[in-house]
């Protein structure tokens, strides 16, 4: 009898437990995730916009998987595109009479001589557009194409905002830098800086 008893009472606890954690009602949830879940039902966003930070900037929308936001656009800021204003003869052809090189100003330090050269990125038959590893058309407007061949890390991560500048934060519409607009595609590594530090000496000498 005392058995049942308890037993009984065990039941009418767990009962009324359960009674209260699946109350939806009042706001409880098995969960966070479930809370989340139930809630972001009435989301209908945000009213905070990064728009306003994008007027001076000309951008381009493009999709990376499941991905889709804007990045600004290259070729109008590239002072001397479209390249084959210059270049009217595949690359094999053309040969100053002087001796000088063309892109004099340009030093490679991406990687080694055996690794990369100029022609590597650069369509030596098409000068208005890059190209891949396995020679297939690349826009300028997209070269983060031609990075993500060997940076696959890094441009996962570009993709999913975990890399590189935002565009006036994280609010929509999502608009991010590429790869050329951080880093200097010929000589891409950023140099050691140490971090900027208060000098207090100077400041006890000016007491």
């Amino acid at each position: 009898m005392k058995n049942k008893l308890i037993q009984k009472v065990i039941c009418m606890s767990f009962f009324a437990f359960m009674l209260m954690s699946c109350n939806h009602g009042e706001n409880k949830y098995h969960s966070v995730t479930d809370k989340i879940e139930e809630e972001s039902k009435h989301y209908h966003g945000t009213s905070i916009s990064s728009e306003r930070f994008l007027e001076d900037i000309k951008t381009i929308e493009i999709t990376e998987g499941e991905h889709k936001f804007l990045i600004p656009e290259r070729k109008s800021q590239i002072k001397s595109y479209a390249c084959t204003e210059c270049h009217t003869k595949p690359l094999d052809q053309f040969q100053s009479k002087d001796g000088k090189k063309a892109h004099w100003d340009i030093k490679l330090n991406h990687a080694n001589e055996n690794t990369m050269n100029c022609v590597t990125c650069h369509n030596g038959n098409d000068m208005d557009n890059l190209k891949s590893l396995t020679g297939n058309q690349i826009d300028f407007n997209l070269s983060y194409n031609v990075c993500n061949q060997c940076h696959t890390k890094q441009f996962e991560d570009w993709k999913g905002g975990a890399h590189g500048k935002k565009i006036g934060g994280w609010a929509p519409p999502r608009a991010s830098m590429t790869c050329v607009n951080c880093h200097n595609p010929h000589e891409p590594h950023f140099e050691s800086r140490w971090p900027a530090r208060f000098n207090t000496q100077k400041v006890i000498e000016r007491e």
